[in-house]
């Protein structure tokens, strides 16, 4: 465990003092300010109440539009690449989006879980845009005793653009190598004085850097707002997604020679096509002022998603993969999946400010309910074990895409149901001005109901937890605050285990401290943090079977730091790094994968240095207001199997550049030109025959016209 007492408290205050003995200076001028600015004496926000960002007992870091626009990101997924302390997980041959937080994951056969505006996101929703995104929020440490069945790592909460009263919208067009193609669009206005409404989307055809890969991705996001009173407002979203893309694992490495691999060799079957990811949403939103200091939100999602196609996969067991014995045969599977999940969610929260003893309370009451089925269809042929079956391999110097495709038969057949009904409750309290004490809550009753289709036999389990959450905040002035946290979490998790016997829920515990400060001297915004987690229940990968197994306990320990400070009046620096210990905390001993896991082996995929530094630099052009910057992002070695600690992806740094200019008010060119130096390099691995290398220098230029 980390030492977390008096020397590091000690070295918080001293940093924050010195930070805000820096000298003003000017700020950024208006070029890069937000272009959607409102002012707002008292905003709610869900689970958070009216508490300020900089009030809460935790590290936050916003990645915004503005971000996301200057860097040229038009994929979640490379959005988080601006907060060290995630680093991407095995996603499923490139199927959704999966990650880390603080070394803590979920499930690897299913995506990652996070929040898009409170309500969070189960079911399938690909690789997704950004377009519609206004803000990300990664609200980092311990949250889930509040937003319910987290990572102890952290809580993502994506903030998606909302209707404008006043007319505004663009169009870009996007080119570039690996005959990228890409449309996107944005328009909002009022209807009235009272309603609004917005509609913005994407269009891509691209292939990519990996042979016969194809990305085809549609997004559609109308959104409306109804002020029905100077008190009272109605908001409702819409999400249609539908993704094309083909299952890719990636590429094989023997012997650990990582030098041997062709980034763009790819081992599936061209006749398999594409997978197909669809989802069509919605968000309905009351908000509600009872009073000057009470505010009532209520809200309901529904969301219906699949993910279905037939796919070639490399053959993972050694007693079936004949590549280790003769490198022109590469053993494969067939596989085809067809998954279907829809989820309801409802929450109702009240939040307020009430004196009580001579305190300022600013208190927050609410409940959520989810209900969410997934059907799981997943089939699969593979050779015998042991019996040096040729079938259906190919030699990946010269695949064969003629060859006999033979049946796949039911692997798994389940219908899963699973309820959750949720209350919390926090309070912030203002022992002082300069203090605040955060004590909260939730109980959770969680049912689960699994039919095993194949046996017809069922599993049902049903818990009730309570988890609690403590925070205290003291404020040195009004830009920096020192705080600590303590929460408990508990998530269920999906599916069956190899056996066909329902997983225990995932326990967590977690505790940092930390400094945050904001604005200082009119440069210095940022913040730092020590933290210590663990967790009971986590689910990984067996290579050997494809089903998820539990890893038992696992534990993370790590330093979080991340700067944004204005150099001068027109450059902007940002940067942060993260160390983290993330490990086993027992030996693991599973019969399926025939090695022990011992005690402190490390957790896949996770990098224990990883960092970011980018320089922005906003001046002019031939009198065109123009932007230049450049990101130079670092991310260590990574264990790469969880059944092999000999094999380590290795560490990597690479340099990304965007520019772009304002050729009139209404028309504008970027750049962008990512991993500058051609540098070869590996985002992930599920195992040593399934790891995806990264793309080579790509380029995109793009023309906007905005009115």
């Amino acid at each position: 465990m980390l030492d977390l007492k008096t020397p590091f408290i000690f070295s918080l205050v001293a940093l924050s003092v010195s930070a805000a003995a820096q000298s003003d200076e000017s700020s950024l001028q208006g070029a890069h300010d937000e272009l959607e600015h409102i002012e707002v004496k008292r905003h709610f926000q869900p689970y958070r109440g009216n508490v300020p960002l900089i009030d809460t007992p935790q590290a936050i870091d916003r990645i915004t539009a503005d971000t996301l626009a200057n860097e040229g990101i038009t994929r979640f997924i490379d959005a988080l690449d601006f907060a060290p302390t995630i680093v991407r997980q095995n996603n499923s041959g490139g199927m959704f989006d999966s990650f880390a937080i603080r070394g803590f994951s979920g499930d690897e056969n299913n995506p990652s879980g996070y929040l898009i505006n409170g309500f969070n996101v189960r079911g399938y929703s690909g690789n997704r845009s950004t377009v519609n995104v206004q803000t990300i929020e990664v609200m980092k440490g311990p949250g889930s005793a509040l937003y319910g069945q987290g990572e102890p790592g952290g809580t993502i909460n994506v903030i998606t653009k909302k209707p404008q009263f006043e007319e505004q919208g663009y169009i870009q067009g996007t080119v570039g190598n690996f005959d990228k193609k890409q449309v996107e669009f944005d328009y909002t206005n009022g209807i009235n004085s009272d309603m609004a409404y917005r509609v913005n989307g994407s269009y891509e055809d691209s292939d990519t850097y990996r042979d016969n890969v194809f990305f085809k991705n549609l997004n559609l996001n109308p959104s409306f707002i109804w002020n029905i009173s100077d008190h009272t407002s109605l908001s409702y979203q819409m999400e249609i997604l539908d993704q094309e893309k083909p299952l890719d694992r990636g590429v094989f490495i023997l012997n650990n020679d990582f030098d041997a691999v062709d980034a763009e060799d790819f081992y599936g079957d061209v006749r398999d096509g594409a997978h197909e990811v669809k989802a069509f949403g919605h968000q309905l939103v009351l908000n509600h002022e009872l009073n000057h200091n009470w505010h009532l939100l209520s809200g309901f999602a529904y969301r219906d998603s699949s993910f279905e196609g037939q796919s070639s996969d490399t053959e993972l067991s050694e007693g079936r993969q004949l590549l280790y014995t003769n490198p022109s045969i590469l053993s494969r599977q067939r596989r085809t999946r067809d998954y279907q999940a829809q989820d309801l969610s409802l929450r109702f929260e009240l939040s307020g400010v009430v004196d009580v003893a001579c305190f300022v309370n600013n208190v927050l009451f609410g409940l959520d309910y989810y209900n969410y089925h997934i059907d799981t269809d997943y089939r699969r042929w593979r050779t015998a074990w042991g019996a040096g079956d040729t079938t259906y391999s190919i030699d990946p110097e010269n695949p064969d895409y003629t060859i006999f495709r033979p049946d796949v038969t039911p692997t798994t057949l389940t219908a899963e149901k699973q309820k959750g009904l949720g209350f919390y409750a926090q309070d912030v309290i203002e022992l002082s001005e300069a203090t605040k004490l955060l004590v909260g809550f939730r109980v959770d009753k969680f049912e689960q109901d699994i039919l095993n289709k194949l046996s017809n036999e069922g599993q049902e389990q049903e818990q009730t937890e309570v988890t609690p959450r403590f925070g205290f905040v003291y404020e040195i002035n009004d830009s920096v605050s020192l705080y600590t946290s303590y929460a408990e979490g508990f998530r269920p998790n999906p599916g069956l285990d190899s056996d066909r016997n329902a997983f225990d829920p995932e326990e967590t515990t977690s505790f940092e401290v930390g400094a945050k400060w904001e604005n200082i001297a009119d440069m210095f915004s940022g913040s730092v943090a020590i933290f210590d987690a663990e967790k009971t229940n986590m689910l990984t990968a067996e290579p050997n079977t494809g089903f998820s197994a539990t890893l038992g306990e696992v534990e993370s320990q790590g330093v979080e730091f991340q700067l944004t400070t204005d150099l001068t009046s027109d450059i902007r620096l940002d940067m942060a790094y993260a160390y983290i210990d993330a490990k086993t905390a027992n030996e693991v001993n599973n019969l399926d994968w025939g090695v022990p896991i011992p005690k402190g082996s490390r957790l896949i995929n996770i990098a224990k240095h990883s960092g970011y530094i980018s320089l922005n630099h906003f001046t002019s052009v031939f009198e065109k207001e123009a932007f230049f910057g450049v990101t130079m992002r670092y991310v260590g070695d990574r264990l790469g199997q969880t059944t092999d600690p000999t094999f380590i992806l290795p560490s990597y740094t690479l340099v990304n550049l965007a520019g772009s200019v304002n050729i009139s008010d209404a028309l504008s060119m970027r750049f962008d030109v990512n991993n500058l130096f051609d540098r070869d390099y590996f985002e992930n691995s599920y195992h040593q025959l399934w790891t995806m290398p990264g793309s080579p220098t790509n380029y995109t230029v793009s023309v906007k016209y905005q009115f």
